[in-house]
Protein backbone atom coordinates (compact mmCIF):
# COMPACT_ATOMS: atom_id res chain seq x y z
CA UNK A 1 0.00 0.00 0.00
CA UNK A 2 1.43 3.42 -0.99
CA UNK A 3 2.70 5.50 1.89
CA UNK A 4 0.31 8.73 0.31
CA UNK A 5 -2.18 6.31 0.67
CA UNK A 6 -1.47 5.53 4.88
CA UNK A 7 -0.84 8.87 5.44
CA UNK A 8 -4.04 10.58 3.93
CA UNK A 9 -6.18 8.00 5.29
CA UNK A 10 -4.25 8.55 9.20
CA UNK A 11 -5.17 11.96 8.61
CA UNK A 12 -8.74 11.94 7.44
CA UNK A 13 -9.49 9.35 10.07
CA UNK A 14 -8.42 11.52 12.96
CA UNK A 15 -10.25 14.48 11.49
CA UNK A 16 -13.21 12.22 10.94
CA UNK A 17 -13.22 11.09 15.35
CA UNK A 18 -12.12 14.44 16.02
CA UNK A 19 -15.40 16.27 15.02
CA UNK A 20 -17.35 12.89 15.34
CA UNK A 21 -16.29 13.22 19.08
CA UNK A 22 -17.03 17.27 19.34
CA UNK A 23 -20.39 16.61 17.80
CA UNK A 24 -22.78 19.65 17.83
CA UNK A 25 -22.08 22.46 14.98
CA UNK A 26 -18.01 21.15 14.55
CA UNK A 27 -19.91 17.82 13.00
CA UNK A 28 -22.15 19.65 10.89
CA UNK A 29 -19.33 21.88 9.94
CA UNK A 30 -17.23 19.00 9.09
CA UNK A 31 -19.72 17.30 7.47
CA UNK A 32 -21.10 20.04 5.39
CA UNK A 33 -18.02 20.61 3.98
CA UNK A 34 -17.61 16.98 2.90
CA UNK A 35 -20.92 16.54 1.34
CA UNK A 36 -20.28 20.19 -0.92
CA UNK A 37 -16.75 18.29 -1.85
CA UNK A 38 -18.87 14.92 -2.57
CA UNK A 39 -22.02 16.84 -4.75
CA UNK A 40 -18.95 19.30 -6.71
CA UNK A 41 -17.72 15.42 -7.75
CA UNK A 42 -20.74 14.09 -8.22
CA UNK A 43 -22.31 16.40 -10.72
CA UNK A 44 -18.67 16.53 -12.25
CA UNK A 45 -19.67 13.31 -13.14
CA UNK A 46 -22.92 14.33 -14.65
CA UNK A 47 -21.48 16.72 -16.66
CA UNK A 48 -19.38 14.11 -18.05
CA UNK A 49 -22.33 12.54 -19.23
CA UNK A 50 -23.29 16.53 -20.65
CA UNK A 51 -25.65 16.64 -18.59
CA UNK A 52 -26.68 20.13 -17.32
CA UNK A 53 -28.66 19.80 -13.32
CA UNK A 54 -29.24 22.48 -11.18
CA UNK A 55 -25.88 22.21 -9.16
CA UNK A 56 -25.69 25.21 -7.48
CA UNK A 57 -29.35 25.02 -6.08
CA UNK A 58 -28.99 21.03 -5.30
CA UNK A 59 -25.84 22.66 -3.29
CA UNK A 60 -27.39 25.39 -1.54
CA UNK A 61 -30.79 23.28 -0.35
CA UNK A 62 -28.72 20.51 0.85
CA UNK A 63 -26.11 22.90 2.87
CA UNK A 64 -29.45 23.92 4.39
CA UNK A 65 -31.04 20.86 4.69
CA UNK A 66 -27.52 19.57 6.68
CA UNK A 67 -28.52 23.01 9.20
CA UNK A 68 -31.91 22.12 9.58
CA UNK A 69 -30.86 18.27 10.22
CA UNK A 70 -28.94 19.69 13.47
CA UNK A 71 -31.43 21.47 14.70
CA UNK A 72 -34.42 18.92 14.29
CA UNK A 73 -34.43 15.92 12.72
CA UNK A 74 -38.23 15.97 11.83
CA UNK A 75 -38.45 19.16 10.27
CA UNK A 76 -35.51 17.92 7.89
CA UNK A 77 -37.84 15.14 6.40
CA UNK A 78 -40.14 17.82 5.40
CA UNK A 79 -37.13 19.61 3.75
CA UNK A 80 -36.11 17.08 1.16
CA UNK A 81 -39.96 17.52 -0.96
CA UNK A 82 -39.82 21.10 -0.65
CA UNK A 83 -36.16 20.89 -1.63
CA UNK A 84 -36.66 18.83 -4.86
CA UNK A 85 -40.00 20.47 -5.44
CA UNK A 86 -37.78 23.73 -5.57
CA UNK A 87 -35.25 22.28 -8.08
CA UNK A 88 -37.91 21.33 -10.38
CA UNK A 89 -39.41 24.67 -10.66
CA UNK A 90 -35.65 26.41 -10.64
CA UNK A 91 -35.28 23.68 -13.97
CA UNK A 92 -38.19 24.82 -15.30
CA UNK A 93 -37.33 28.39 -16.07
CA UNK A 94 -33.96 28.10 -17.43
CA UNK A 95 -33.26 29.41 -20.81
CA UNK A 96 -32.26 26.13 -21.95
CA UNK A 97 -35.22 23.64 -21.88
CA UNK A 98 -34.18 21.18 -19.41
CA UNK A 99 -34.48 17.37 -20.11
CA UNK A 100 -35.52 14.29 -18.01
CA UNK A 101 -31.77 13.62 -17.32
CA UNK A 102 -31.49 17.24 -16.08
CA UNK A 103 -34.29 17.10 -13.41
CA UNK A 104 -33.49 13.37 -12.03
CA UNK A 105 -29.54 13.99 -11.95
CA UNK A 106 -30.77 17.17 -9.82
CA UNK A 107 -32.98 15.30 -7.65
CA UNK A 108 -30.91 12.26 -7.40
CA UNK A 109 -27.68 14.80 -6.25
CA UNK A 110 -30.20 15.77 -3.44
CA UNK A 111 -31.22 12.57 -2.51
CA UNK A 112 -27.86 10.75 -2.56
CA UNK A 113 -25.76 13.84 -1.74
CA UNK A 114 -27.57 15.49 0.70
CA UNK A 115 -30.91 13.63 2.33
CA UNK A 116 -28.55 10.12 3.21
CA UNK A 117 -25.84 11.48 4.44
CA UNK A 118 -27.38 13.82 6.83
CA UNK A 119 -29.18 10.97 8.93
CA UNK A 120 -25.24 11.28 10.07
CA UNK A 121 -25.92 14.89 11.44
CA UNK A 122 -29.22 13.08 13.05
CA UNK A 123 -27.59 10.08 14.27
CA UNK A 124 -24.46 12.46 16.32
CA UNK A 125 -27.45 14.66 17.38
CA UNK A 126 -29.45 11.83 19.48
CA UNK A 127 -29.65 13.74 22.60
CA UNK A 128 -31.43 11.26 24.55
CA UNK A 129 -29.76 8.04 26.14
CA UNK A 130 -30.48 4.88 24.49
CA UNK A 131 -33.76 2.73 24.68
CA UNK A 132 -36.18 5.32 26.60
CA UNK A 133 -33.54 7.40 28.76
CA UNK A 134 -33.86 11.17 28.83
CA UNK A 135 -31.97 13.89 27.62
CA UNK A 136 -30.62 14.42 31.75
CA UNK A 137 -28.89 10.91 31.62
CA UNK A 138 -26.09 11.84 30.54
CA UNK A 139 -24.07 15.38 29.76
CA UNK A 140 -24.40 15.43 25.95
CA UNK A 141 -22.82 19.04 25.72
CA UNK A 142 -20.01 21.08 27.45
CA UNK A 143 -18.65 23.03 25.43
CA UNK A 144 -20.27 26.25 23.36
CA UNK A 145 -21.45 25.53 19.84
CA UNK A 146 -23.16 21.94 21.20
CA UNK A 147 -20.07 20.18 21.14
CA UNK A 148 -18.89 17.59 23.73
CA UNK A 149 -15.94 16.32 25.25
CA UNK A 150 -15.27 12.91 27.11
CA UNK A 151 -14.22 13.56 30.56
CA UNK A 152 -13.17 9.52 30.76
CA UNK A 153 -12.47 7.39 28.17
CA UNK A 154 -12.68 4.52 30.51
CA UNK A 155 -16.68 3.93 29.95
CA UNK A 156 -17.98 4.63 26.72
CA UNK A 157 -21.53 3.58 28.11
CA UNK A 158 -21.49 7.09 30.02
CA UNK A 159 -20.91 8.94 26.34
CA UNK A 160 -24.07 10.25 24.75
CA UNK A 161 -26.11 8.01 22.56
CA UNK A 162 -25.61 9.88 19.52
CA UNK A 163 -21.74 9.99 20.15
CA UNK A 164 -21.61 5.87 20.57
CA UNK A 165 -24.06 4.96 18.42
CA UNK A 166 -21.96 6.88 15.70
CA UNK A 167 -18.69 5.83 16.19
CA UNK A 168 -19.98 2.15 16.55
CA UNK A 169 -21.06 2.51 12.93
CA UNK A 170 -17.94 4.41 11.85
CA UNK A 171 -15.97 1.45 13.23
CA UNK A 172 -18.22 -1.27 11.55
CA UNK A 173 -17.89 0.52 7.77
CA UNK A 174 -14.08 1.09 8.65
CA UNK A 175 -13.50 -2.67 9.62
CA UNK A 176 -15.79 -4.09 6.70
CA UNK A 177 -13.47 -1.81 4.44
CA UNK A 178 -10.02 -2.56 5.43
CA UNK A 179 -11.33 -5.85 5.81
CA UNK A 180 -13.11 -6.40 2.14
CA UNK A 181 -9.28 -4.35 1.07
CA UNK A 182 -6.85 -6.79 2.77
CA UNK A 183 -8.59 -9.75 2.53
CA UNK A 184 -9.56 -9.35 -1.25
CA UNK A 185 -5.85 -8.40 -2.34
CA UNK A 186 -4.16 -11.51 -0.71
CA UNK A 187 -7.26 -14.57 -1.08
CA UNK A 188 -9.37 -12.63 -3.49
CA UNK A 189 -9.91 -14.99 -6.63
CA UNK A 190 -13.45 -14.81 -7.81
CA UNK A 191 -15.00 -11.58 -8.90
CA UNK A 192 -18.25 -10.25 -7.25
CA UNK A 193 -19.28 -7.85 -9.98
CA UNK A 194 -18.02 -6.30 -13.45
CA UNK A 195 -19.20 -2.83 -12.23
CA UNK A 196 -15.64 -2.62 -9.91
CA UNK A 197 -13.05 -5.75 -11.40
CA UNK A 198 -10.64 -5.46 -8.34
CA UNK A 199 -14.05 -6.64 -5.65
CA UNK A 200 -14.04 -10.42 -4.98
CA UNK A 201 -16.03 -12.43 -3.41
CA UNK A 202 -13.73 -13.41 -1.22
CA UNK A 203 -13.23 -9.85 0.28
CA UNK A 204 -16.65 -8.76 0.26
CA UNK A 205 -17.84 -12.15 2.38
CA UNK A 206 -14.89 -11.22 4.70
CA UNK A 207 -15.95 -7.35 4.86
CA UNK A 208 -19.11 -8.48 6.18
CA UNK A 209 -18.15 -10.70 8.73
CA UNK A 210 -15.64 -8.23 10.35
CA UNK A 211 -18.49 -5.68 10.91
CA UNK A 212 -20.17 -8.13 12.23
CA UNK A 213 -17.55 -9.04 14.51
CA UNK A 214 -17.33 -5.36 15.51
CA UNK A 215 -21.24 -4.67 15.73
CA UNK A 216 -21.93 -7.76 18.66
CA UNK A 217 -19.06 -6.53 20.54
CA UNK A 218 -20.06 -3.15 20.57
CA UNK A 219 -23.81 -4.23 21.38
CA UNK A 220 -22.40 -6.53 24.16
CA UNK A 221 -19.99 -3.49 25.45
CA UNK A 222 -23.32 -0.86 25.24
CA UNK A 223 -25.95 -3.82 26.73
CA UNK A 224 -28.17 -3.47 23.93
CA UNK A 225 -31.22 -5.82 24.34
CA UNK A 226 -30.67 -9.63 22.72
CA UNK A 227 -27.01 -7.97 21.91
CA UNK A 228 -26.31 -11.36 19.42
CA UNK A 229 -29.55 -10.75 17.49
CA UNK A 230 -29.23 -7.04 17.06
CA UNK A 231 -24.84 -6.96 16.87
CA UNK A 232 -25.52 -9.39 14.25
CA UNK A 233 -28.38 -7.64 12.70
CA UNK A 234 -26.68 -4.09 12.81
CA UNK A 235 -23.24 -5.74 11.39
CA UNK A 236 -24.76 -7.12 8.18
CA UNK A 237 -26.82 -3.78 7.58
CA UNK A 238 -23.71 -1.91 7.48
CA UNK A 239 -21.51 -4.42 5.95
CA UNK A 240 -24.03 -5.12 2.97
CA UNK A 241 -25.12 -1.54 2.78
CA UNK A 242 -21.55 -0.05 2.82
CA UNK A 243 -20.54 -2.71 -0.06
CA UNK A 244 -23.84 -1.54 -2.32
CA UNK A 245 -22.15 2.32 -1.47
CA UNK A 246 -19.30 1.69 -2.95
CA UNK A 247 -20.69 -0.44 -5.93
CA UNK A 248 -22.96 2.36 -6.97
CA UNK A 249 -20.53 4.72 -6.61
CA UNK A 250 -18.29 2.60 -9.08
CA UNK A 251 -21.16 2.18 -11.53
CA UNK A 252 -21.56 5.98 -11.62
CA UNK A 253 -17.80 6.31 -12.51
CA UNK A 254 -18.00 3.38 -14.90
CA UNK A 255 -20.61 5.21 -17.00
CA UNK A 256 -19.11 8.40 -16.83
CA UNK A 257 -15.88 6.96 -17.83
CA UNK A 258 -13.60 8.05 -15.32
CA UNK A 259 -11.28 5.52 -13.04
CA UNK A 260 -11.56 8.02 -9.32
CA UNK A 261 -14.00 10.47 -8.83
CA UNK A 262 -11.18 13.36 -7.86
CA UNK A 263 -8.26 13.86 -7.18
CA UNK A 264 -8.33 15.27 -3.86
CA UNK A 265 -7.35 12.81 -1.32
CA UNK A 266 -3.52 11.52 -2.20
CA UNK A 267 -3.79 7.51 -3.07
CA UNK A 268 -7.33 7.67 -2.54
CA UNK A 269 -8.99 9.34 -5.18
CA UNK A 270 -11.90 11.67 -4.12
CA UNK A 271 -14.32 12.18 -1.84
CA UNK A 272 -17.01 10.22 -3.40
CA UNK A 273 -14.18 6.85 -3.39
CA UNK A 274 -13.84 7.42 0.11
CA UNK A 275 -17.16 8.50 1.53
CA UNK A 276 -19.19 6.28 -0.65
CA UNK A 277 -19.96 3.29 1.78
CA UNK A 278 -21.46 6.17 4.33
CA UNK A 279 -24.32 7.00 2.39
CA UNK A 280 -26.59 4.28 2.57
CA UNK A 281 -26.02 2.98 5.78
CA UNK A 282 -26.56 6.81 8.10
CA UNK A 283 -30.69 5.93 7.29
CA UNK A 284 -30.21 2.47 8.04
CA UNK A 285 -28.34 2.91 11.13
CA UNK A 286 -30.29 5.80 12.30
CA UNK A 287 -33.45 3.67 12.29
CA UNK A 288 -31.86 1.09 13.26
CA UNK A 289 -31.28 2.55 17.23
CA UNK A 290 -34.05 5.19 17.11
CA UNK A 291 -37.03 2.37 16.00
CA UNK A 292 -35.70 -1.14 16.40
CA UNK A 293 -34.05 -1.02 19.49
CA UNK A 294 -36.12 0.84 21.85
CA UNK A 295 -39.05 -1.41 20.65
CA UNK A 296 -36.80 -4.22 21.88
CA UNK A 297 -35.70 -3.09 24.88
CA UNK A 298 -39.54 -2.16 25.40
CA UNK A 299 -40.38 -5.78 25.72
Amino acid sequence: MPWSRIFSGIVAIALALGTTILGGWYFTLMFSFVVYLGQMEYFDLVHAKGIAPAAKTTLAVSQALLIIATVSSTLADAVMPVAGTFICFYLLFQPKLATIADISTSILGLFYGGYLPSYWVRLRSLHANSFGGTANDIVTSNLPLGGFWPETWINFTALPAGLSDTLLAFTCIWAADIGAYIIGKIFGRTRLSNISPKKTVEGAVFGVSASVAVAVAGAWYLDWPVWQLTGVALGLLIGIASLLGDLTESMMKRDAGVKDSGKLIPGHGGILDRADSYVFTAPLVYYFVTLLLPLLASN
